[in-house]
């Protein structure tokens, strides 16, 4: 392995792959991360391979075994979490405070399955039929593939792959191609764990064309873990569902805050413009729909406008910046077609949505906020992911229930009110996977579960103790005593 080329890991082997990518820092597009081995589908077939063939003894080892890998992975995220978490705001965009966060997120969540590892249980019951025993038990899966996107390049990685080996699978993983950094560095880690057999994890970065469909069209990947887009999420749906395997997708999301009159203004403001525009708005759960009444919604208006003015944009390592970059140009691009799509439609710019300059040359762009939209223009109908946030004004809690819920999307919700009335009448009838109030929409526990409904989620969902509905398989026996 050289110092200059940082190789897939396949079948307990650094190997080189067919192609080169070049990781580009969005904050200074001068600045090239590193670079960093793609595989074909030949070599993704090699890692399957390797991963079926390494199954059955990775799911007799110990729970104890297994547990102990774990926590030696989390331990080291842990002691490296200001360096994973520079190297993850360098090539994805995040301020550094948010990239050395999700590195301790990413070391916890292996520490949380660590102790999951120990704990998954079963059922005796009782037979109608005498002398019978009756035994409910969970086992691995087998193999697993996981494609992770680029928006939490180490922390989702993390909650995929600690689950999967925890309850026995093996993996086959591959990351973003955007950002293949955050991704390598965490399966370095996980190698030098040195208790994993080869075959049991493999890295095999690359393009979805080659090494995605590799995985999805196999007959030895039993389960694919996916997060990304909804139309790449329903094909691979489509294609496993064929083939009879287990699929789990985290797609996109368009989540409504309501704003009520009744609520405390700096509070709102405060969940507003973290939900909307922090980690640079490029979080599935983010805030993209601000629907706010009538009698709060000028003086709401006013002081997001206020607040977004102190905001500072610019490059993700710099002291004092509050908002990095966009990650990729392509991403930019998508962001300037939605704002010009709203105007178009008839929306105004109250503030941002502008390309900055800064010193170095990068994805900037400033938050921006749009005014007198309403729910049917496209701006509100499909997600933008990026640093953009729509206001719709509601005459009354009643309308704005509805407007939340008329989405396809279902990921995450929010209101923010001081009516316990209201607040109650919120969590009970928003369709949306996760509801918060008073807080942001973006913004989850480690421990518990994460997901969505309608065409946010498709599966059972991610994190917490709900993982392991996922990453095993339900065996009822029978014993005749």
């Amino acid at each position: 392995m050289t110092a200059e080329l940082k190789m897939n890991f396949i079948a307990g082997e650094w190997l080189a792959g067919t192609d080169v990518n070049r990781n580009i820092n969005p904050s200074d597009t001068s600045d090239v991360v590193g670079e960093y081995a793609r595989a074909d589908e030949k070599q993704t077939l090699q890692a399957i391979d390797a991963a079926f063939e390494a199954r059955l003894p990775w799911q007799r080892r110990t729970a104890e075994e297994r547990s102990d890998a774990l926590d030696r992975i989390g331990t080291e995220i842990l002691a490296r979490r200001d360096e994973l978490g520079r190297l993850l705001s360098r090539e994805e965009g995040k301020t550094l405070a948010e990239g050395i966060g999700e590195a301790t997120r990413a070391g916890r969540v292996f520490k949380f399955f660590a102790g999951e590892a120990l704990r998954l249980g079963g059922e005796k019951l009782a037979s109608i039929r005498a002398g019978v025993e009756v035994d409910v038990v969970r086992e691995a899966e087998g193999v697993i593939g996981i494609i992770t996107p680029w928006n939490f390049p180490i922390a989702i990685p993390a909650w995929k792959i600690a689950p999967a080996l925890a309850y026995g699978n093996t993996v086959v993983f591959k990351p973003a191609d955007l950002v293949p950094g955050s991704a390598w560095a965490l399966a370095e880690i996980i190698v030098r764990a040195g208790a994993l057999p080869p075959g049991v994890f493999n890295l095999a970065m690359g393009s979805g064309s080659k090494v995605g469909n590799a995985m999805v069209t196999s007959p030895k990947v039993r389960a694919m873990t996916f997060t990304g887009s909804t139309g790449t999420g329903r094909q691979i749906g489509l294609r496993c569902m064929e083939r009879g395997a287990k699929v789990q997708l985290e797609m996109g999301g368009k989540n409504p805050l309501v704003i009520l009159d009744d609520a405390d203004l700096e509070q709102a403001v405060s969940v507003a413009v973290n939900g909307s525009f922090y980690s640079t708005g490029q979080r599935c759960t983010g805030s993209s729909r601000l629907i706010v009444q009538d009698g709060i919604h000028d003086r709401f208006i006013a002081a997001v406008v206020e607040r977004m003015a102190a905001l500072r944009t610019d490059h993700a390592l710099k002291d004092g910046t509050d908002i990095g970059p966009v990650a990729s140009k392509d991403q930019l691009d998508q962001d300037l077609f939605y704002i010009a799509s709203a105007k178009e439609e008839g929306g105004r710019i109250a503030a941002g949505g502008e390309l900055l300059q800064r010193e170095q040359q990068g994805f900037y762009l400033s938050p921006a906020l749009i005014v007198e939209t309403h729910n049917a223009m496209r701006v509100n109908r499909e997600e933008v992911f990026g640093p953009v946030a729509s206001v719709i004004r509601v005459k009354d809690y009643d309308e704005a229930l509805a407007v939340a819920n008329d989405t396809e999307f279902g990921l995450s919700s929010g209101i923010c009110t001081t009516s316990l009335k209201h607040a109650s009448d919120f969590k009970r009838n928003s369709t949306a996977g996760m509801v918060m109030v008073n807080v942001p929409t973006a913004g989850v526990d480690y421990h518990a579960p994460f997901g969505g409904r309608k065409g946010s989620s498709y599966g059972s969902r991610e994190q917490g103790s709900y993982a392991r509905e996922f990453y095993t398989a339900v065996k009822t026996t029978y014993t005749q005593a």
